[in-house]
């Protein structure tokens, strides 16, 4: 389940009829595929194996979680603690760099021999850098020094920033005030008026959410701010019915668990 933007979020923007939103990195595709978590359906989510499944795959975007650990490295992993998808016990801001590369990543697929680490955010841009983009999931990390490792890799237009608490988007505001961020649609929003309200209030670049709590009006409302609409359909019993969903809608853009399915879908529907 996605953390919802708590409705207290402090805009510190221009107003409305001066704001424009930060528009995304260049659109590669019509419709945009982002892989959560990389392509974990086939390796261990949050791998350097699971993101080059992705860019395999043909997807827009990996989706990572950003977490720090405790001499201040960088790194992916979506659980504040290793417990499940480790051979270790713990919470990263616990544990020193050094400490979690003693760890190995958990396989489902017990045919797999070869050991998975969990990925630094430098081995990430090194990976990704013009071959697909990163949707940042900015867990528990400094604004400030993930923007510097971002332009340390050249990388500054081949990132969106997924927000989680009112801290996150003042920071990244101030950081790199060119930065795409996404919020989620708060699940009381559910009209037109509501969602204006909320994008007036609040000034997202894109929205993401539940893909079954968007109208195509409300589709057809970003549009007019020039907001694209990515949000979430991964689920256990993901496929074409739902995507199908989402093209009546009028969306042009998912998070899914089941990029290349995904892809294949779009291609046969003349929409890659």
């Amino acid at each position: 389940m996605r953390l919802i933007i708590i409705s207290s979020l402090l805009v510190l923007l221009l107003p409305k009829d001066n704001w424009q939103p930060n528009p995304p990195p260049p659109l590669k595709h019509k419709f945009i595929v982002a892989a959560h978590r990389g392509d974990h359906v086939i390796y261990p989510e949050n791998t350097l194996a699971a993101y080059q499944e992705a860019i395999k795959n043909e997807a827009d975007y990996v989706e990572i979680d950003l977490r720090t650990t405790k001499d201040g490295q960088l790194v992916s992993m979506h659980d504040g603690s290793v417990t499940r998808t480790t051979d270790g016990k713990g919470y990263i801001k616990d544990f020193t760099f050094d400490e979690l590369l003693m760890l190995n990543i958990k396989n489902k697929d017990t045919t797999r021999k070869e050991t998975l680490k969990i990925p630094t955010f430098d081995q990430i841009l090194s990976l990704c850098k013009d071959r697909i983009y990163i949707y940042l999931d900015f867990k528990a990390a400094d604004p400030d020094q993930a923007y510097e490792a971002i332009k340390k890799h050249g990388m500054e237009k081949q990132v969106l920033v997924y927000i989680n608490s009112t801290a996150q988007f003042t920071g990244w505001r101030k950081t790199a005030p060119k930065m795409p961020l996404m919020l989620s649609l708060p699940d009381s929003v559910k009209s037109v008026a509501g969602m204006d309200s909320f994008i007036s209030k609040y000034h997202p670049d894109i929205l993401d959410g539940a893909y079954n709590q968007y109208t195509n009006d409300m589709v057809v409302l970003a549009a007019k701010y020039h907001i694209p609409v990515w949000p979430d359909i991964q689920s256990a019993g993901e496929g074409p019915a739902d995507w199908n969903k989402a093209l009546d809608k009028g969306l042009m853009g998912l998070q899914t668990d089941h990029p290349a399915a995904l892809v294949k879908f779009l291609k046969e529907k003349g929409l890659r």
